[in-house]
């Protein structure tokens, strides 16, 4: 067979399998044309999943005549400025949307050019064009897609249910609306109204109205800069994360993205206040200057490419765990109102005082003497503590109402924070046992310990190997000098399998230390007496990520009275 030069469009419906994935694949285009366009305001309409309509209006420049049939040519823009794609300011620049969409579907475009008293129609039967036509619209484009893909019919059997559609359409709106608060968007099936957002007067206005208000009680704000490098916007506190990555929005340059560089950015800078498997929710914005990012990677143009990817990635860690680091103590507000709907379940039963509850079953608890006097202590974050529950958990009380310590989870971090600030600062400091234990292990398990014997003295053990099963362990982390020296051993054994998942010596590193400082912390069950309770809350307070344990489990709950005063109907 001779080489051939194919059909214009046969072109451009090989163009329409890179741009367009699905339905919301052409909400995207269509959508990121109108923001170009200077739209004030953009609505969008959504049938039968997409595929029966999808119609986008927006209040933007419109086009004349002439430049609606250009619109239709492959690669005809009014986004480049030059021949340079360097200097990308644009959301849309390579000229296929259109033309690809038009090629797979029944379209139709009208518009009205600023400034122009009439409107024309541009009408495409699976790339067939007819007009421009005189029409009626008051200002901006109108686009009219029809039975999307009937003319490419397999696409059809690739795409998911009209409702798994529909998700899809809102992840792309939702996207698009963080990013350009100042824009108006709706979005509307025949079902509902999935999104109705006004212009916004700031970004956290806009980040409030879609995420919603549990996520801005649960979040910090992020602000770092570096050279013309700024990454900004909201990160969850730890312990809001999620089982899945779907509430994660980053933006380069206005661009809402999903690029590889930036969510291994994103595990990396959570990965010490995060077990595996769970995820922070956030809107990140990272804005640098258009030659700094390479947006020309894909026809979807959701990948991007930084000219010095590790100082991207860097900046984007350092962010997030400068202001996770400077929270001090801040409580997850969705485990406040599930305690608050715990005990209020138990109210409806007439709820016992605590003092009643101790008298009746006989168990004194620690702290409710009747003339005990409250110390200043309560005026700090996590307030004096009052008594101990079951052996784990410290009753604290605040200014404000009260706390529920985890004692285990509490200690766990501190200890391992300290850990880490020996090692950053001149290695683990360590104690040489006067005697060298030996640990018995089973031989699988020996030689797992051979084999991260270097890191582990890194991080403060010194082990060797003394016959097939069996370790002598010569040094250990002075802060966990009083340890059981067995169990920390077998607790990194039982860790090795996650180990083999992590890439970086640092972060490696860092995991033995938090598996070690998990094994030796205040366990539960332990007995504290008053003055250990508020030194352990005094340590917290000062111990950066306080407010979750090594796994990402919160370290305590918090009460405010007026909770408690409506337990009791006070208020």
């Amino acid at each position: 067979m001779r080489i051939r030069k194919l059909p214009e469009g046969i072109i451009n419906r090989i163009a329409a399998g890179e741009v367009l994935e699905r339905p919301a694949s052409a909400v995207k285009e269509l959508v990121e044309n109108s923001i170009d366009a200077g739209s004030t305001q953009i609505d969008v309409a959504f049938r039968g999943g997409g595929k029966a309509l999808i119609r986008v209006t927006d209040n933007g420049m419109g086009m004349a005549p002439d430049e609606m049939v250009l619109a239709l040519e492959r690669h005809a823009t009014s986004k480049l400025s030059d021949d340079e794609l360097i200097n990308i300011t644009t959301l849309g620049f390579r000229g296929e949307a259109l033309p690809s969409i038009a090629s797979v579907s029944r379209f139709a475009i009208v518009s009205r050019a600023a400034g122009s008293p009439d409107a024309f129609a541009l009408l495409s039967e699976a790339g067939k064009i007819s007009g421009p036509t005189p029409a009626r619209l008051s200002q901006g484009t109108e686009i009219e897609i029809r039975d999307l893909f009937y003319a490419t019919p397999a696409r059809l059997k690739f795409l998911k249910t009209d409702k798994g559609e529909v998700a899809e359409v809102v992840d792309v709106m939702r996207r698009l609306a963080l990013a350009y608060p100042a824009i108006g968007f709706s979005l509307a099936t025949e079902e509902k109204q999935w999104l109705n957002v006004p212009p916004a007067e700031t970004p956290k206005a806009r980040v409030a109205h879609i995420m919603g208000q549990e996520f801005m009680a649960n979040s910090l704000a992020v602000q770092h800069a570096n050279d013309d490098m700024r990454v900004e916007g909201f990160i969850s506190l730890p312990t809001f994360a999620r089982g899945s990555s779907t509430m994660q929005f980053a933006f380069v340059n206005g661009r809402p993205v999903r690029d590889k560089l930036v969510s291994g950015a994103i595990r990396g800078a959570y990965a010490d206040v995060l077990p595996p498997g769970r995820f922070p929710s956030l809107v990140l914005f990272i804005d640098c200057a258009p030659t700094r990012v390479d947006v020309n990677v894909h026809p979807a143009k959701t990948e991007v490419r930084f000219r010095d990817s590790g100082f991207v990635r860097g900046l984007i860690i350092s962010a997030i765990r400068r202001a996770l680091a400077s929270t001090g103590i801040k409580p997850d507000t969705t485990k406040s109102v599930a305690a608050f709907a715990a005990f209020n379940a138990e109210a409806t039963h007439s709820l016992p005082s605590l003092r009643q509850a101790a008298f009746a079953m006989n168990m004194p608890l620690q702290g409710l003497a009747e003339n005990a006097v409250l110390p200043t202590a309560i005026d700090y974050p996590l307030g004096a503590a009052r008594a101990q529950l079951h052996d784990t958990y410290i009753v604290s009380q605040t200014a404000g109402g009260f706390i529920l310590v985890d004692q285990h989870a509490a200690h766990e971090r501190i200890v391992y924070e300290k850990l880490k600030r020996e090692r950053a600062a001149q290695g683990v400091v360590v104690q040489a046992l006067l005697v060298p234990q030996v640990v018995e292990l089973d031989a699988s398990s020996a030689a797992i310990i051979e084999s991260l014997r270097d890191e582990l003295a890194l991080a403060g053990l010194k082990v060797e190997s003394f016959g097939q099963t069996s370790i002598i362990v010569r040094e250990v982390p002075a802060a966990l000098s009083s340890a059981n020296i067995s169990n920390l051993l077998k607790a990194v054994v039982d860790d090795a399998n996650d180990l083999k998942t992590i890439a970086t010596v640092d972060v490696r590193l860092n995991h033995i230390l938090a598996t070690l400082a998990c094994h030796y912390s205040v366990r539960a069950g332990r007995t504290l007496r008053l003055d250990e309770m508020n030194a352990l809350l005094r340590e917290m307070e000062v111990t950066p990520n306080s407010g979750q344990c090594n796994h990402g489990r919160p370290t305590f709950i918090a009460l405010e009275m007026k909770d408690i005063e409506r337990l009791f109907g006070r208020s």
